[in-house]
C-alpha cells in the first residue's frame, strides 16, 4: 500500500522547491531550524531535495552524487527529485531513493537547461508524452510504495496545459507542480498564473486525488495564499523568495536585526563547510552572502570582503570586524 503523505498535509500547504547548488542538505537545514518547520504556522510543509541524475545515480559515480541526497531526520516529508530519459535506471533510481528512506519520489520535467535536454530529460519530456509516462511507470515499479509526483511546465514553446496535462495525469500521479512558463521563456516574463486554474479544472475532471501546486514568482507566504484563493491549487511552491531568507516559511516571524542575519549566514557557512566541505566548491556559498547581506549601511563593502573569503573561519571573521565597527 503506497504510504501517501500528500494526502495528509494541511491545506494550503507551502513547499520548498527544489534549486541545483541551492537547497542542499545545509541550507535546509538552516530553513527548518529558523522557519519553525514542524510547529504551528511553521514551515515548510514538504521539503525537495536539489534534482539528481538517475542515471549518475545507477553509475560507478553515484556515491558522489548520493551526498545530493543526503537529508536530516528533522525534514520529513521530503521528496526526491529525479531526472532521466532510460527506463531501468529511473526504476533504479527510484529503487535506491526508497531504500534511502525519502517520503516520495519527483520526477523534473520542466528543467530548460540544455545540458539535461540534450539526454531528452528535463523539459525536453514536454516533446515526448510517450516516454514520459513511461518513466513515471519506472519509478512506480521502482518504489511501489512512494508517492510519484512531477515538476513541469505550461508547454515547451507555447501553452500545451491541454494536451501535455491530461498525459501526465492519466498515470495516476500523486502531485503534479506547475511551473507557470514554457520551457522557450525560461524565467524571462512573469509566471502567469491563470494557467493554474486550468490544471486545477483538469485535474478536477480527470484525476481528482491529484494535488496541484503552484510554482513561479511567489514573493512570501502572504503571495502564496493569495495565489492559492485566486486559482484553486493545492499549495505552492517558492523557490527564489528563499535566497538570504531561512525565515520564509514562518508565518509568525519577527523583523529581524542586522546582526541576527549576519549570524544566521555565518551559522549556514559553517554547515555547509561540516557537511559538503571537499564535497561541494566553497564559492556555492557567495551567492547566498548576496542575499544575506543587503539593505543596510555598509552592505555593499562587507560583500565584497564575503567574496574574496576562503572558508567559513574567513567569513566568520569578516562578519565579527563589521559588527564591532557598528
Amino acid at each position: 500500500m503506497i504510504k501517501n503523505f500528500w494526502e495528509k498535509l494541511p491545506k494550503p500547504f507551502f513547499c520548498l522547491a527544489p534549486m541545483a547548488d541551492v537547497t542542499d542538505v545545509a541550507f535546509r537545514q538552516i530553513i527548518e531550524k529558523y522557519s519553525r518547520h514542524g510547529l504551528p504556522l511553521g514551515g515548510p510543509d514538504v521539503f525537495w531535495t536539489e534534482f539528481v541524475s538517475a542515471d549518475g545515480l545507477m553509475s560507478p559515480g553515484r556515491e558522489v552524487l548520493k551526498h545530493d541526497l543526503r537529508y536530516s531526520n528533522k525534514e520529513h516529508p521530503i521528496v526526491a527529485q529525479l531526472f532521466g530519459s532510460h527506463i531501468e535506471k529511473m526504476e533504479g533510481a527510484a529503487r535506491l531513493c526508497a531504500e534511502l528512506g525519502f517520503d516520495g519520489i519527483d520526477i523534473n520535467m520542466g528543467c530548460p537547461d540544455k545540458s539535461i535536454e540534450k539526454q531528452s530529460a528535463g523539459a525536453a519530456m514536454i516533446r515526448n508524452p510517450e516516454l514520459a509516462r513511461a518513466i513515471i511507470r519506472a519509478a512506480k515499479r521502482g518504489a511501489p510504495n512512494l508517492p510519484i509526483s512531477v515538476k513541469t511546465r505550461i508547454g515547451y514553446n507555447k501553452n500545451e496545459i491541454e494536451h501535455w496535462v491530461p498525459e501526465l495525469l492519466a498515470e495516476n500521479i500523486s502531485a503534479l507542480t506547475l511551473h507557470c512558463r514554457t520551457r522557450k521563456e525560461m524565467s524571462k516574463v512573469p509566471a502567469r498564473w491563470e494557467h493554474v486554474r486550468e490544471v486545477v479544472a483538469l485535474r478536477d475532471k480527470l484525476s481528482p486525488h491529484t494535488v496541484i501546486i503552484g510554482n513561479g514568482d511567489v514573493v512570501d507566504i502572504a503571495d502564496a495564499k493569495k495565489k492559492i484563493k485566486e486559482t484553486g491549487c493545492d499549495g505552492v511552491m517558492l523557490g527564489r523568495a528563499v535566497f538570504g531568507n531561512p525565515w520564509l516559511f514562518d508565518q509568525k516571524k519577527k523583523e529581524l536585526s542586522t546582526e541576527e542575519k549576519l549570524r544566521v549566514m555565518v551559522e549556514h557557512t559553517k554547515l555547509f563547510e561540516k557537511e559538503l566541505g571537499g564535497i561541494k566548491s566553497f564559492a556555492i556559498m557567495k551567492k547566498h552572502y548576496k542575499a544575506y547581506v543587503q539593505g543596510f549601511d555598509g552592505a555593499k563593502e562587507l560583500r565584497e570582503k564575503l567574496m574574496e573569503a576562503e572558508n567559513a573561519t574567513e567569513i566568520e571573521s569578516i562578519v565579527n570586524e563589521f559588527l564591532s565597527n557598528q
